[in-house]
């Protein structure tokens, strides 16, 4: 094991030394005590042996429940009775309850779910490794459903490998809202509609969100029931394979939000007191119980719970080929208190007991099979914390994420859109912001994702704009509100993208400003599907200037193609004039000059540049076809000259830098 990369860039962490050794060697040992010294992948089967699975000669059901005392798969192929042909029972006095059926037994497409007895009660439950489970349109009850079509799915496509040297680009969406109708789209759907849209704007990489069963429509499938179920509000499992081998048919790699920081306490259709007990996946007593979220938290230092979590993740990767996973909730889960009302500004805040050291290996564990098992896969950790070696590497400590998510990025941009006046935006404090990340990791870059605009939020162009967006946005109109939104739009996105700490996120219909809020169908909004669509009519009207904001965000791409991968150079600050409000960095063969200035356009502007450098115009924000006013010459050359800075003799080039407006060079 290596001395910690983190350790050797950031001398604070020296105190801590042997509590960040001492994780990744309980990691290590862990892995060793589970597997006998084997490949993680090898030991990660439980989808395999748990569940409904055809044989040779018939069918096998088993179940991990300890405290049953009894149990029965009752379903159409037993006229939902208890039936002695179906009763599951308790293999060799251990925890683990098995079935074998006949061949004729069970056909493809029946529904079924389990009734369990334990001492002093029972109830109806459904299997904890199903595959398919579809909820009853009158009664509202799910069962499981036997997935085992006569012919199996055809994969077409191979997984495109990354591009050695970009940045990842990921287009975060949601499969029922990606329809315009007030309804729930499938995924057949957003395989033929919605997939070209993205490779069309230049994203390489989607995440899908809310893949995972979830009995709630409005958690936004954060409330998770039946882990190793594709939600069947959306389509059959075939369908959901048919959406990733058409990506991957696309050249695009499909990632999908993992969650296993917490379950849904539903009982029924869950894993809460699912074999009688609140302790069989989860912590007992309150530890158990999210004071937050209302659902239940996993006892990830049980070999059944790593066993069961570690499989899920396999399972993806396997059964659908994801090609990797955003990580759900890793702040609540590394800490005793989920980070809750927690400030990180000290590091004795992830030492000193306050860590869930279980919950660290457990991810450690799981980035080290998903990378055994699929090396080019990629892994996003959500953690607002700012624990160092999050993504830092495994042989360094780290628990071995690919990226994570850079969370203080969109506080700061709806900070500075909701609270702060334009003539006060710090540019000093912006590119600290955008560039201030921990040496051993990559980061995820955005402005938004679904988060800033769920209820009670906005999106950041309806922030910007506000009630104008339902009256300006013609493509000939001018007010003070759009023009204003429009620019910053299209400034904040630039900024972030040119700055970006590996990879880039947008969250879907946002590149073209798409406005209002997410709300999903709840009693308290009639049940209305309004807010939980995407308009791409918006995006698609040449008439309006939605489509010119989309158009920029496709360029935007396409030109910064280079940017923020792994062999890019490093952002370089030539200018931050908080007076005139312009911002400029030079990054590889790019240069990039902001002036955030709300009122003032500046002629001949210098700006500092690398020796013996010319640069060409590539595009620029205030583009017509952007939806700008076209203040600035395309395609001009500019030329270095001699300039006096205190003593020192340097190169500048000047350029017209119009009021909200940014410019792209490249060099020449």
């Amino acid at each position: 094991m290596n001395k910690p990369v983190s350790l050797l860039d950031d001398g604070y962490l020296e105190p801590y030394r042997d509590e960040i050794e001492g994780r990744s060697r309980k990691a290590f040992l862990r892995a060793e005590e589970l597997t006998g010294g084997a490949e993680l992948a090898q030991w990660t089967n439980a989808h395999h042996y748990f569940g409904l699975h055809r044989t040779e000669d018939g069918w096998v059901f088993r179940e991990w429940a300890p405290n049953a005392v009894a149990m029965w798969l009752v379903g159409d192929f037993s006229g939902w009775k208890r039936s002695p042909e179906f009763e599951v029972r308790r293999l060799d006095g251990g925890d683990v309850w098995q079935c074998e059926m006949k061949a004729s037994s069970i056909k493809h497409g029946e529904r079924y779910h389990l009734e369990m007895e334990w001492n002093g009660g029972g109830g109806e439950r459904i299997p904890a490794y199903a595959r398919h489970v579809v909820q009853d349109a009158g009664t509202g009850l799910f069962s499981a459903r036997v997935w085992s079509p006569p012919a199996p799915f055809v994969w077409k496509n191979r997984s495109p490998s990354p591009v050695p040297g970009a940045p990842v680009r990921i287009y975060e969406a949601h499969v029922g809202m990606a329809v315009e109708e007030k309804r729930v789209g499938t995924y057949a759907e957003f395989r033929d509609s919605v997939l070209p849209r993205i490779k069309d704007a230049g994203y390489d990489t989607v995440q899908l969100m809310a893949v995972m069963e979830h009995p709630y429509y409005g958690s936004f499938g954060y409330h998770v029931s039946s882990f190793f179920a594709a939600s069947s509000r959306f389509g059959t499992p075939d369908e959901l394979k048919s959406l990733v081998d058409a990506a991957h048919g696309m050249g695009m790699r499909v990632i999908m939000d993992l969650v296993h920081s917490h379950s849904v306490r539903n009982e029924r259709d869950g894993l809460s007191l699912f074999d009688g007990t609140a302790h069989q996946y989860f912590h007992a007593g309150a530890r158990g119980e999210h004071p937050a979220w209302g659902s239940r938290c996993f006892d990830y230092g049980k070999t059944e719970v790593l066993h069961f979590l570690l499989s899920n993740c396999k399972f993806w990767l396997e059964e659908y080929r994801f090609d990797g996973f955003r990580f759900d909730g890793v702040t609540s889960m590394l800490f005793y208190n989920h980070g809750l009302g927690e400030a990180y500004g000290d590091y004795s805040k992830y030492f000193n007991g306050a860590v869930d050291e279980d919950a660290w290996v457990y991810l450690q564990l799981a980035n080290r099979l998903i990378h055994e098992f699929r090396p080019s896969a990629l892994t996003v950790a959500e953690d607002v914390s700012g624990m160092p070696g999050c993504a830092a590497r495994i042989g360094d400590c780290g628990i071995g994420f690919d990226y994570r998510m850079a969370m203080g990025e969109p506080d700061f941009w709806f900070r500075l859109a909701s609270k702060v006046r334009d003539d006060d935006w710090p540019m000093e404090g912006m590119f600290r912001e955008l560039t201030e990340k921990r040496a051993e990791e990559k980061t995820v870059s955005y402005v938004e994702s679904h988060d800033q605009a769920l209820v009670g939020g906005k999106t950041f162009f309806f922030q910007l704009a506000d009630a104008a967006v339902y009256w300006g946005m013609g493509r000939d109109q001018h007010g003070l509100e759009i023009d204003r939104a429009v620019a910053l739009h299209k400034m904040a996105r630039l900024a972030t993208c040119a700055l970006n700490g590996g990879a880039y996120l947008n969250f879907m219909g946002n590149e073209f400003g798409h406005p209002e809020w997410v709300d999903f169908p709840r009693a308290e909004n009639g049940w209305s599907y309004e807010h939980a669509r995407r308009q791409w009519s918006l995006r698609d009207d040449p008439a309006l200037r939605f489509k010119a904001l989309g158009d920029f965000d496709r360029r935007m791409l396409e030109a910064l193609s280079g940017l923020g991968g792994e062999r890019a150079s490093r952002p370089v600050k030539l200018k931050a004039d908080e007076p005139d409000k312009v911002l400029a960095f030079v990054r590889g063969d790019m240069l990039f000059v902001f002036n955030f200035n709300p009122e003032r356009s500046f002629a001949d502007y210098g700006v500092m540049v690398p020796p013996a450098t010319r640069w060409r115009h590539l595009f620029d924000t205030d583009e017509e076809r952007f939806g700008g006013q076209g203040r600035i010459a395309p395609g001009q050359i500019y030329e270095p000259e001699l300039a006096h800075s205190g003593a020192e003799l340097v190169q500048q080039i000047k350029a017209y830098l119009p009021a909200r407006s940014a410019v792209v060079m490249r060099r020449i």
